[in-house]
């Protein structure tokens, strides 16, 4: 049994609690939080963009902390779930490893590579996981691609399209303010870098195209080009108007099949055969609990999953600055 303790009871901290309740071989213990209201389990004025809206909740058997060191020294916590904002990443993950504990933080890993450079350096030192919670390949329509591409069956992935569009948020001051989130290229795409780093590997350039006010970048359409791999293509931003619903999917090419999905376009596999659609479970926090099953998972072998892996998610951070760099030079951008 993991140990869990969360640390930040926002939005997608209630996500992961909840997550938790239904994950095997994971047990929350405790989490952190300086409202003492939170801490008396009344979470009803959280929101998000879906799931449930915040309750009151029932903690029987969990340790409620004010400070975070309170919770990095409870002998109870085993891996120290980060829901916090972004820019705290990085100073609160490292003190989380030299305690001894592992650690599963939200995307993206930090806001830029050298951040994410020293996690991933002192996480190796101290010999425990750094793991980043990068849900994309958990939900079912991507699962599916990951598992496709994985045991080519439907042989080799050779090219593709990814859209992911959203309204600029404004459930929290947090994730609405762009220098403490890096943005939509930043925190919105780095969902598609991630996923397209995860499937077809690092690219050995990228080239982007976008809309930027105030050099922050809000919309871009990426190509990225492999040396030998598929030839991908990717369009993400918040600038679409506030009636406009989330949307994302995929439309992708592999040598036997094509599979799409998308807004009012279940996950659908074509072939010789026609098109058939497959069933997928539409509960969107099931993504998290098999995301945390698999860090628990990661914990017992010492080897969690490629999507759950440091380097993964650093590899993430560095393509989204590339195509920050290459919108606002107009030029293609190597990946190092």
């Amino acid at each position: 049994m993991v140990r869990v303790g969360i640390a930040g009871i926002g939005f997608m901290g209630m996500i992961h609690y909840l997550a938790a309740q239904k994950a095997a071989g994971v047990r929350v213990s405790a989490f952190q939080s300086r409202d003492p209201g939170k801490r008396l389990g009344d979470w009803r004025g959280i929101r998000g963009n879906f799931g449930p809206p915040g309750a009151v909740m029932d903690l029987t058997g969990v340790r409620a902390h004010e400070q975070y060191a309170e919770l990095l020294a409870d002998p109870e916590v085993d891996l120290v779930d980060l829901t916090v904002p972004t820019g705290q990443h990085e100073a609160m993950a490292i003190a989380a490893l030299r305690a001894g504990k592992h650690v599963l933080v939200e995307k993206p890993i930090a806001l830029d590579v050298a951040a994410a450079d020293r996690m991933l350096a002192v996480a190796r030192g101290a010999g425990r996981l750094l793991m980043v919670a990068h849900v994309l390949p958990c939900f079912p329509e991507f699962r599916y691609v990951l598992e496709a591409v994985q045991s080519h069956r439907y042989g080799k992935l050779l090219a593709g399209h990814f859209t992911r569009v959203i309204a600029a948020p404004d459930w929290s001051a947090a994730i609405a303010d762009m220098a403490a989130t890096g943005g939509p290229a930043l925190d919105l795409h780095v969902h598609d870098t991630h996923f397209i780093r995860t499937i077809a590997g690092r690219p050995r350039e990228v080239i982007a195209f976008g809309h930027f006010e105030d050099s922050v970048v809000k919309h871009l359409t990426t190509l990225y080009r492999y040396t030998d791999g598929p030839a991908l293509s990717c369009t993400s931003g918040a600038i679409v108007a506030a009636g406009r619903p989330f949307a994302h999917g995929y439309e992708l090419y592999f040598e036997q099949a094509t599979l799409t999905f998308g807004p009012g376009q279940p996950l659908t596999v074509i072939d010789r055969h026609g098109s058939k659609a497959v069933p997928v479970d539409g509960d969107p926090v099931a993504a998290f609990t098999y995301e945390i099953e698999r860090a628990a998972a990661g914990i017992a072998t010492g080897r969690p999953d490629d999507f759950l892996q440091g380097d993964t998610a650093r590899d993430a951070v560095a393509l989204c600055h590339a195509e920050i760099e290459s919108v606002k030079s107009g030029r293609a951008v190597m990946m190092g």
